[in-house]
């Protein structure tokens, strides 16, 4: 299976060991493909830098679970752009998805799940994505 997470959720996997969040993406991590771009990437990496993170993890950690990512992820060059998500930021993760042919986009945004889908591409939350791996 292909599969997009948004930069949320591999934050949230990144800080909180045993959540939904962690559990979906090492599931993924082991079973499928998951797609990224320069653009999901480099956010990733930007995010992670920011000093408000310092309580949850060092630089060294963070910098570390990047770099797992970049060597993790699948990246999708972005031919077509898809602009539908009532913010705009967030449609990085659905151009991924349609570019990269992915079967599910994992995300906990409100915007993106307010989709539903994506031509035809689901948008479920980690718990969702367990679930249908019966986790």
């Amino acid at each position: 299976m292909a599969v997009v997470f948004d930069t949320n959720v591999m934050i949230s996997a990144a800080f909180f060991a045993g959540s939904k969040p962690a559990l979906a993406l090492l599931n993924a991590a082991e079973n499928d493909l998951i797609l990224g771009s320069a653009a999901t990437l480099l956010e990733l990496a930007t995010t992670m830098e920011r000093p408000k993170f310092d309580r949850y993890a060092s630089l060294i950690s963070r910098r570390d679970f990047v770099a797992f990512i970049y060597a993790t992820v699948h990246v999708v060059e972005i031919k077509r752009h898809v602009q539908i998500c009532r913010d705009p930021k967030d449609d990085k993760f659905l151009d991924v998805a349609v570019n990269g042919g992915a079967d599910l986009i994992v995300t906990g945004d409100a915007d993106l799940l307010a989709l539903g889908s994506v031509e035809g591409i689901p948008i479920v939350m980690p718990a969702d994505f367990l679930a249908r791996r019966g986790g």
